[in-house]
């Protein structure tokens, strides 16, 4: 076991967000990965988490993906650069009697992508997207909250990039933890 400490994010106004500076080189955009497959989040969750130790979900049958994939204000917004994926986020929205709540369930950036300056900007549009996605599911109650956590296993620019964007901070705790080789499965063992 090892001792992780998980850190809790969240915004109560969209005034809240603090933009990047940088933006998107002319070969990257992103995209709303409208009807999106378990397969493809799946591939999207291992290729940004298979080097941050990110296995919670690897025990998940199909079904049990695809009902987060399918809630009402569910979506996934996909970077790429150069036609290729690079990172995405994933919302996740609860609503209740007041408002509803959205939580960017998932984000990163592949590792190939880190370092680039695009986390900033990825977390900027994954803010943006967040406040805004009542206006794209009508029914939905409007937003009144929208938060993450991260944990001591993710990456060290992280935390400080959830800061720069206007997160703050509103919980901590230290959790033991098994932590598993989140690679595995993403490639075969070579042959001995």
């Amino acid at each position: 076991m090892t001792q992780v400490t998980v850190t809790f994010l969240q915004q109560l106004s969209p005034s809240e967000v603090i933009p990047s500076s940088r933006s998107l080189p002319g070969t990257a955009r992103i995209e709303l990965a409208a009807g999106i497959t378990p397969e493809y989040s799946r591939f999207l969750y291992q290729c940004v988490g298979s080097e941050l130790n990110w296995a919670d979900r690897l025990d998940s049958t199909r079904e049990q993906w695809n009902e987060v994939l399918q809630r009402p204000g569910s979506e996934t917004w996909v970077l790429y650069l150069d036609g290729s994926p690079k990172g995405y986020f994933e919302l996740v929205t609860a609503s209740g009697a007041t408002g509803s709540e959205v939580e960017i369930f998932y984000f990163g950036l592949f590792p190939e992508a880190t370092g680039q300056g695009l986390g900033g900007v990825l977390l900027t549009e994954a803010l943006d997207r967040a406040w805004s996605l009542a206006t794209r599911w009508p029914g939905l109650p409007g937003i009144t909250r929208v938060w993450l956590h991260t944990c001591s296993l993710d990456g060290p620019a992280a935390l400080p990039n959830y800061q720069a964007r206007g997160l703050k901070i509103y919980r901590t705790e230290a959790e033991d933890s098994q932590v598993r080789d989140a690679s595995m499965g993403l490639w075969p063992e070579p042959a001995a």
